[in-house]
């Protein structure tokens, strides 16, 4: 089989930059991407034939490890029937009576095909339902590639949004408020200049994509009191943290109910899929039942629906958090004590079991204080676990996800290397 070196350089001929994604090319680490052709439980296989012990999980959605028999049966199954109806299918009712026992803020749900795509939905209904044009959200929070949340903070002290990704219309970018993450006074600021016109607070609840970022104490309730306040809606983007807990997601721990959830990523079990859903009077303005359009051929497609199904139904069982828990409290502390015994500061954030990883003392409350951590002890740190049969995300400011196939022995190994690395750097 061809090196991973060749397979980019032939993908460089075809594809876009040689890939799919942009955080697929290394460019946060340096190096040409790996290239993977087989997963099984917690690993990937190279197509050198080297075995690395995976904490990107596809991003999040593997939470159970690569090839579970009961996800890969349940798509075997399905896909023996059809791939895709473009039709309704038992399936899609039922992984959406299984959505809503665990999230009941999801009183009605529409199943899309990605977390962008839920995001994008979630906006448009925001808008539809309130009357209103903008939107804020907050700095270093990643709610896909839709054109209004590819959108950086104005020049001014606090402005409309200007567009951070050639492509996107500045008149788009501009009904898009940027505050920080984690501060109450720029969200009260923004609703005393845009109040009137504000939508919805579209918010990762833990900051998934800055490295996760937790909120701090008081900030959810403070979202929730101010968006009621002024006839807003809030939107909350599980994607990341969504069924990471027992309890379901970030809502249900923060005991916050808001106006609409975004989820993709895992009630898919490894298949695209996203879901959004939210307050039944809110979701009743979608098509058909009201003006707001939105469609997908491949939406509650059969496959990843069975997949979905699966994967809850394996979540569901006694002892599968508890042991999810257990081994990603290992690994986070196994990860601050190996750094500390090599005198390098490291702060690890979790929820559940996902974990955030920075280069300082102590963890950082917004996209400000992420970017003053020291990012460029990461590359050499990935490349490090990388050699040694490692694989973390090849991005300095990007979670580690530990899967139900993560035990003790395949952490403790990754602790031992990871040891190695820290004292090295």
């Amino acid at each position: 089989m061809a090196t991973s070196a060749e397979w980019f350089a032939r993908a460089k001929e075809s594809l876009a930059g040689g890939v799919n994604s942009p955080v697929r090319c290394w460019r946060g680490v340096g190096g040409d991407p790996l290239f993977f052709f087989r997963g099984e439980g917690p690993y990937l296989y190279s197509v050198e034939g080297k075995r690395y012990t995976d904490y990107v999980g596809s991003w999040g959605p593997l939470i159970l490890g690569h090839g579970h028999p009961e996800v890969v049966e349940a798509v075997c199954r399905a896909a023996s029937d059809s791939t895709s109806f473009g039709a309704c299918c038992p399936a899609e009712v039922e992984l959406a009576e299984e959505v809503k026992r665990v999230f009941p803020s999801m009183e009605l749900l529409r199943f899309v095909s990605s977390g962008t795509e839920a995001v994008m939905t979630a906006l448009r209904v925001a808008r539809g339902f309130t009357g209103r044009d903008l939107v804020v959200k907050f700095e270093g929070c990643y709610h896909g590639h839709s054109d209004s949340m590819l959108v950086n903070a104005g020049s001014g002290a606090l402005t409309l949004g200007n567009p951070d990704s050639g492509g996107v219309p500045a008149s788009v970018a501009s009904a898009t408020v940027v505050v920080p993450f984690n501060d109450e006074e720029k969200v009260a600021e923004a609703f005393r200049l845009f109040g009137g016109r504000i939508a919805a607070v579209i918010v990762e609840p833990w900051a998934g994509n800055m490295g996760l970022v937790p909120p701090c104490e008081g900030f959810l309730p403070f979202l929730r009191e101010i968006t009621e306040k002024h006839g807003a809606l809030l939107v909350f983007d599980e994607v990341i943290t969504g069924f990471r807990v027992p309890e379901g997601g970030a809502q249900q721990r923060a005991g916050i109910v808001p106006d609409l959830t975004c989820l993709g990523k895992i009630i898919g079990g490894g298949l695209p899929v996203g879901a959004v859903g939210g307050r039944r009077e809110v979701m009743e303005v979608l098509a058909p039942l009201g003006p707001v359009y939105q469609a997908g051929t491949l939406s509650g497609n059969p496959l990843a629906m069975a997949s979905g199904l699966a994967t809850l139904g394996v979540l569901k069982r006694e002892g599968v958090y508890e042991q999810l828990e257990e081994t990603a409290v290992l690994f986070a502390d196994g990860l601050k004590d190996a750094a500390s015994h090599a005198g390098i500061p490291l702060s690890v954030s979790r929820f559940g079991s996902v974990l955030g990883l920075f280069f300082a003392p102590r963890l950082p409350r917004n996209l400000g204080e992420v970017k003053g951590t020291d990012g460029a002890k990461y590359p050499p740190f990935f490349h490090g676990m990388e050699e040694r049969g490692q694989y973390f995300a090849p991005s300095p400011f990007e979670a580690a996800f530990v899967s139900l196939a993560h035990g003790r022995e395949v952490v403790e190994e990754t602790l031992a290397a990871a040891g190695e690395v820290f004292t090295s750097l």
